[in-house]
């Protein structure tokens, strides 16, 4: 409990010994000796009244000098005055308890509900270590470490800035990041996102990106602006509360004054009033629906999932139809050489040609032949360096990279070409086309080919898991989206199918149900848009990538969901959910946790309603007690609280 709750809780139990100890005083003889004259007693049982509802009184004060008049607080002290005008001092007392039990739950329920948003709210670092033009280490202010310096990460710290590592080696703890339990091993050129916590290795790292735009300063921002972007059940909640409210205490006053003159017992029909007004109290509506999609929001963000608002929470328990791009999405996005076909040259001899002019590339295909070089040659492409073996004799000049075809570049004054069919069939190079799946890199030396490399992307362990988890939520469309050719989406597809059916060999159905290749950024978009049109507003259509490429279409989803780690800033930005580490699996979870999450809100806004009429109609005609007031408000409140809180327990992934 909190400072704040720890004294409410000591005000409520002194309130309560003291409203007891009266109770029983009030049934001994010694009671009337004491009590003379009628003022004695409504004075006597003020004293707990103040001490448990002194803060209701302040805030009804203040809120009807601002113009806010109808909301709990003014409720309560309305229904408190009442009781005392009828003498019902005890009941007054009890009201005022009750209700306070009640708001202390609340607040703790809530409280709990925070944790792991707010653990990851912790995760914002205080400070930087960083390194000076001597070599000497000054703390400073993350926001500013410019984009480039140099900074140690000491055992145990809290990582300031997304950075590059320089030296050293460590194991790092992302589960605030990515709910992830099992620290990962950096060393040298790993990159480190902030907010993550160095393991036991000290670490000098190269910052990538200033504060504003690193990982932890934009989970934060996420955070703190997903309560702003309410659902369709909490905005109907707000509009009926504001409603609601003036309307029964209209009807209070009505049922007090109206039956009073007709009957000439004023007593009995403001006590009814006042039970009335206690009962109309809209407190289980106004607090157990946000906290439900607060907890839905907490649950996921537990399993490192965001989701940026209650509104996106309530729309992904609809979607009917999930698009997936492919790379770095259902695949790891990690290219890798899966085959060399060497022709009038050895195979070392093809991949020092290949490395020596890939090695100025920045494509992901050029770093995955140089890293294969490594380990076949031993040489050192890093950086553009060269071994003695690479460099021997050579001279490389005219290197021109020709957009979606290769490389051209002279090597020791001779043409070599590094590229894809097309740029063999421009430069007039006979070759021999490669069939296997993936990306064929073909190699001419002089005009003539000397052979080819295949690079390929390996699906992730969790895709197929993923897609399956899908179809048992209730998505009745899987659609690959892909600008990869026909036969390489296909080729994942039938990979995925083969995983499937070593994992669960009884699984029936297909795991993906349409396939679209060779798409461009808008042509996503347009499927997305069919999709959409299809389900025709009975379902929700969700895209899934990470891509810059996917930001149009992520935003023109129902639902966006970004793959956070591997992910750019566009698509994040762009996305309604963002997945931090990358694991597909999280799509279904998510999904689960909205469904449930949805279920409980509309439990809690039937059983709320639903007992609120019915004692309103027994508290009219005069069959429900002050008592039954006090569950109708307090005790409906506790009990959509509590099955709000279910809310926030989830399943292992």
């Amino acid at each position: 409990m909190t400072p704040k709750q720890k004294k409410t809780l000591y005000r409520i139990i002194t309130a309560g010994i003291i409203y007891g100890i009266m109770l029983v005083w009030s049934h001994t003889d010694a009671y009337g000796d004491v009590i003379e004259g009628k003022w004695m007693e409504p004075l006597l049982y003020l004293v707990p009244f103040l001490l448990a509802g002194y803060d209701i009184v302040i805030k009804a004060v203040k809120n009807i000098c601002h113009g806010q008049i109808f909301d709990e607080n003014f409720l309560m002290l309305v229904a408190g005055i009442g009781a005392y005008g009828i003498q019902e001092y005890s009941e007054a007392v009890a009201v005022i308890i009750f209700y306070q039990v009640g708001e202390l739950f609340q607040s703790y329920a809530v409280g709990k509900s925070r944790k792991s948003i707010a653990d990851m709210m912790d995760i914002c670092p205080e400070y930087a270590n960083l390194e000076t033009e001597d070599g000497s280490t000054e703390e400073t202010d993350p926001d500013d470490v410019e984009i480039g310096s140099v900074i140690v990460i000491k055992p145990g710290e809290k990582v300031p800035l997304d950075c590059v590592v320089l030296s050293g080696e460590s194991f790092i703890d992302t589960s605030a990041l990515t709910g992830e339990s099992v620290p990962r091993r950096v060393t040298m050129n790993d990159e480190v996102y902030s907010g993550s916590v160095n393991g036991n290795g000290l670490l000098r790292c190269r910052t990538l990106k200033a504060y504003e735009d690193s990982t932890v300063s934009k989970i934060l921002e996420l955070v703190e602006n997903a309560s702003s972007r309410k659902s369709k059940h909490e905005n109907f909640i707000h509009r009926f509360a504001k409603y609601y409210t003036p309307v029964v205490t209209i009807g209070a006053v009505l049922l007090a004054v109206i039956p009073s003159l007709i009957t000439g017992n004023w007593a009995e029909w403001i006590r009814r009033a006042c039970t009335f007004l206690v009962i109309s109290c809209p407190c289980a509506l106004v607090i157990s629906v946000p906290m439900g999609f607060f907890g839905g929001i907490g649950a996921a963000s537990s399993i490192g999932v965001l989701v940026k608002g209650s509104n996106y929470l309530e729309a992904v328990a609809g979607v009917k139809t999930v698009c997936f791009d492919k790379t770095g999405t259902l695949t790891k996005g990690e290219f890798k050489v899966n085959g060399i076909y060497p022709e009038s040259i050895g195979e070392p001899e093809l991949m020092r040609l290949a490395a020596m002019a890939e090695k100025n590339s920045n494509h992901p295909v050029a770093r995955a032949i140089c890293d294969a070089a490594q380990n076949v040659l031993r040489i050192e492409t890093t950086n553009g360096s060269s071994s003695e073996q690479d460099t021997a004799g050579s001279d490389i000049t005219e290197y021109t990279e020709i957009p979606g075809q290769g490389i051209s570049v002279k090597i020791n004054g001779e043409a070599v070409l590094a590229g894809n069919d097309k740029l063999m069939q421009a430069k007039n190079v006979t070759f021999n086309p490669v069939e296997q799946t993936g990306t064929v890199v073909y190699i001419a030396e002089g005009g003539i080919y000397r052979g080819a490399i295949v690079i390929s992307d390996s699906i992730k362990e969790e895709s197929a898991d993923a897609l399956a988890g899908l179809k048992s939520t209730g998505v009745s469309k899987c659609v690959l989206l892909t600008g990869d050719k026909k036969n390489q989406a296909e080729a994942v597809v039938n990979e995925l199918s083969k995983d499937i059916e070593k994992k669960h060999p009884g699984f029936v159905g297909k795991l993906i149900d349409e396939i679209k290749s060779e798409l461009y950024p808008q042509d996503k978009v347009a499927c997305v848009e069919q999709y959409i049109g299809e389900l025709n507003g009975m379902g929700k259509v969700a895209f899934a990538g990470d891509g810059i490429n996917d930001s149009p279409v992520l935003s023109r989803a129902d639902i966006g969901i970004a793959m956070g780690s591997l992910g750019s800033d566009a698509a994040i930005e762009a996305a309604d959910v963002v997945i931090m580490d990358d694991n597909p699996k999280k799509i279904a979870a998510v999904m689960k946790i909205a469904s449930k999450t949805l279920r409980i809100v509309k439990e809690n806004i039937i059983f709320a309603l639903a007992v609120k009429f019915l004692v309103l109609i027994l508290g009219a005609m005069g069959f429900a007690s002050m008592w039954a007031a006090v569950f109708a408000d307090v005790g409906v409140a506790v009990l959509a609280i509590l099955n709000s809180m279910r809310a926030l327990k989830t399943e292992k992934i």
